[in-house]
């Protein structure tokens, strides 16, 4: 088997890869405030001084999440193993993406007081860790969030002024390709077809289109894009007067709060959105050995962090989180259970679902283990599918054929931590800043939304969503989830009536916010919600999120 991925040595970072040599951690510790700064910065974030000095600690902390991959071997290391993160004795904010060893999985608990033992593999050292010999009768509280869920409300930037952009633009029109496992189509050929669907959607033609926005921009593999707006243009030459693509955004459906921006600052009047996924025919080409992906050497940035510990997945990074949840909240497997048992009962009523037989609770949680605590069916469906949304300045929207869906309020404020490994850890991160900073930008309230498409790239997405934007409690989502009446399409809060990505497929967000759309417009037959007048549509699996909240026009 390959060795493990190691980071490539810098001159920031070579004093913690190589500070095992003699047996001790070290961290950058700031001088002004004693704060430990991981990963290494030029500057304190706690009180933005440059004094910065490479100190050694005494090598021990507490464990306050971990998964036991068991599905996916990693470079360097056989499934199963654990993937686990610590927060170190002298400044618990900071937190190390490990693998703990010395123990079996079963003997692993939150708490545990563990301590570092080095591998050397080549030049590098690399912090693993082991229990310590010693473990507290009682274990204390799990060192808090910073901030916590409760403190995030605190950190919300209050509005420049009453006016808000979003009045000035409107949703006119929605589109999607064909959708579908292994597809073998190219995705710009998927781009196209969507695109021009929302357009004609819309009631515009293509010349009618000023500007382009989309979401990851050009230059992505792995089936994660088609090229971007270069390639689009390329295509169909709409000369744009606006354009934007790009990862460094509100989420997956960025692209359509950055044309928003466009029409309400005047630079556009009608601007088509896309999103384009092909990871299912990219995998298979793979497998076929069509596609190769070459593996690097060395992994350098954010990922140098996590992949020499085979914590290079979403799903490995949000299942820490989920135990967090079940840790602190009395969550179980059967909580996030009746969200997939949701989205699976709404996809038999959607034509254009990939999985639409029925799913029991036994089937859930009889499905194979990924990576603890999710199975199969706490995973979203890769898919091949392009999902196309119009953007234009709202006076421009009324003299459309189809009346236009409004745009309340957008949530984009980024509060918690960049990192994943080092945010928010009993939530999924960057969800609780969003939401709270949504709700600063208009007079509803929680209570006012009549129907709820919530990012599912995986259970324990939505269920963070739910708790975040204030559809119950901070650790209430137990209570609320149980026997999964309140999301469903008849009851208090129906959510994902489409299926949402868990059933209907993987499109990145824009799925979720064209059936908003459609739910607001009346137009989803079976599964329309009925009465719906107000939506919340949100975005973001580990990535800084948007959310918008819309209503149909009066």
């Amino acid at each position: 088997m390959p060795r493990r991925p190691l980071p490539l040595l810098t001159e920031e970072n070579a004093f913690f890869w190589t500070s095992g040599a003699d047996g001790r951690l070290r961290f950058q510790r700031c001088d002004a405030c004693s704060a430990l700064i991981h990963p290494p910065q030029p500057v304190c974030r706690h009180c933005r001084g440059h004094g910065l000095t490479v100190a050694e600690v005494a090598g021990t902390g507490t464990l306050i999440s971990f998964t036991v991959n068991e599905r996916f071997s990693s470079p360097g290391l056989p499934a199963p193993f654990v993937v686990a993160r610590v927060a170190i004795d002298e400044d618990p904010r900071v937190r190390l993406t490990t693998n703990v060893v010395g123990c079996e999985p079963s003997e692993l608990r939150l708490g545990m007081r563990v301590e570092v033992v080095f591998e050397q593999v080549e030049d590098v050292w690399l912090p693993l860790f082991r229990p310590c010999t010693e473990q507290p009768e009682s274990r204390d509280a799990l060192p808090a969030d910073d901030p916590s869920p409760e403190q995030v409300k605190a950190l919300v930037r209050p509005p420049l002024g009453s006016e808000r952009f979003e009045h000035r633009a409107a949703l006119t029109g929605t589109g999607a390709s064909r959708i579908g496992r292994r597809l073998g189509v190219p995705p710009l050929a998927l781009t196209v077809e969507a695109c021009e669907n929302a357009v004609a959607d819309a009631g515009l033609t293509l010349d009618d289109i000023d500007g382009l926005a989309s979401y990851p921009g050009g230059g992505i593999t792995a089936g994660m894009g088609e090229g971007g707006i270069t390639a689009l243009e390329s295509a169909l030459g709409i000369r744009p007067a606006w354009h934007n693509g790009g990862m460094e955004t509100f989420g997956p459906t960025g692209s359509v709060i950055a044309a928003m921006l466009a029409v309400a600052g005047g630079l556009a009047r009608h601007v088509l959105c896309f999103r384009t996924v092909w990871e299912s025919t990219f995998t298979q080409q793979l497998r076929d050995g069509r596609r190769t992906m070459a593996s690097p050497d060395r992994v350098s940035d954010d990922a140098a962090w996590r992949s020499p510990f085979g914590a290079s997945s979403a799903a490995i990074a949000l299942a820490q989180n989920a135990q967090r949840h079940f840790h602190e909240y009395g969550t179980t497997r059967e909580t996030l259970g009746w969200i997939a048992l949701n989205q699976r009962a709404n996809a038999a009523l959607n034509p254009e679902a990939i999985y639409r037989d029925p799913l029991t609770m036994d089937d859930y949680l009889s499905a194979r283990t990924i990576t603890t605590p999710f199975g199969l069916y706490d995973c979203d469906v890769p898919c091949d599918a392009s999902v196309a949304v119009v953007v234009s300045a709202v006076d421009a929207a009324r003299d459309l054929p189809k009346p236009p869906v409004l745009v309340e309020a957008v949530g984009t404020q980024v509060i918690e931590r960049m990192e994943w490994d080092q945010s928010t850890a009993t939530h999924e991160p960057h969800v609780l800043g969003q939401s709270a900073h949504l709700w600063t930008r208009t007079d509803l309230t929680p209570h006012d939304v009549d129907v709820a498409l919530l990012y599912d790239g995986f259970t324990f997405n939505c269920l963070s969503w739910l708790e975040a934007l204030g559809f119950c409690g901070i650790g209430e989502a137990k209570d609320f989830l149980q026997g999964g009446k309140n999301i469903a399409r008849d009851g208090v809060l129906p959510v994902n009536p489409h299926g949402g990505q868990l059933s209907h497929g993987r499109t990145h967000g824009m799925g979720l916010l064209r059936e908003a759309v459609t739910q607001l417009r009346g137009e989803g037959g079976p599964r329309q919600i009925g009465g719906a007048r107000t939506a919340v549509a949100s975005a973001g699996g580990l990535t800084p999120s948007g959310i918008l909240l819309l209503r149909a026009d009066a």
